[in-house]
């Protein structure tokens, strides 16, 4: 039957009301049924079954070991709150290591996660550039402002786009992940990178020229 115009345009208004209702529907966070980001208060946990990805570096050419410790991490454990991201203190762990090869003319430090739910892991860390005299980093050395970083090294930006340290923070409900923490001594005073270059390409170039590595792992889940 006929529709006249007055009775159209309520119709639509009417049709643009519920398209609103469910629209405040599926972003009601009890509604929600898609992965939320890693700031939301209040997150939704989703099943996330997937392959257990293998140790970052397993898979490089075998350098010799030295060791790594820390007085705020222990190998093998969970890593502190106070190392997770907001609304946890988010600051960077202390780090110490020793035993590494005479020849060792700089070092780059990571910290990565391998468990993170995508293709290429997380990398929550990254400092280049600090010099053979340097074998510690003070807790909260991966403060933004890099204070605490000896003349001449630099943060580069990580998955957060923060140049600085970001701490766990693995979707609620998910299983453990790995955060491990690598020392990489390397053979060149100066990495030819810069603070913008991505933490990934940075390390896939640290691999050219690391002739020890240590390593530190905790872990983490929410």
């Amino acid at each position: 039957m006929p529709v006249d115009a007055d009775t159209a345009s309520l119709s639509i208004r009417g049709a643009r009301r519920r398209r609103a209702r469910e629209g405040l529907a599926r972003h009601d966070g009890s509604r929600r049924s898609h992965r939320l980001s890693r700031t939301e208060e209040n997150p939704v946990v989703v099943p996330l079954t997937r392959p257990l990805a293998p140790a970052p570096y397993t898979l490089l050419p075998a350098v010799p070991p030295f060791m790594l410790t820390s007085d705020d991490v222990r190998h093998g454990e969970r890593l502190p709150d106070a190392h997770a991201a907001p609304p946890h203190p988010n600051v960077s762990p202390h780090l110490r290591w020793e035993g590494f090869p005479p020849q060792t003319r700089s070092f780059f430090v990571n910290v990565f996660d391998p468990d993170a739910p995508g293709p290429s892991g997380w990398w929550h860390w990254s400092v280049a550039d600090l010099p053979v005299t340097t074998t510690s980093l003070a807790r909260g050395a991966g403060s933004p402002d890099a204070e605490r970083l000896p003349l001449g090294a630099f943060h580069l930006r990580g998955d957060d786009g923060v140049a600085g340290y970001v701490g766990a923070a693995p979707p609620p409900g998910d299983r453990e992940h790995r955060y491990v923490f690598a020392v990489h001594a390397l053979d060149v005073e100066h990495a030819t990178i810069s603070p913008e270059t991505m933490p990934g390409a940075a390390a896939c170039g640290a691999t050219f020229h690391t002739i020890a590595r240590a390593l530190l792992v905790a872990t983490y889940r929410r």
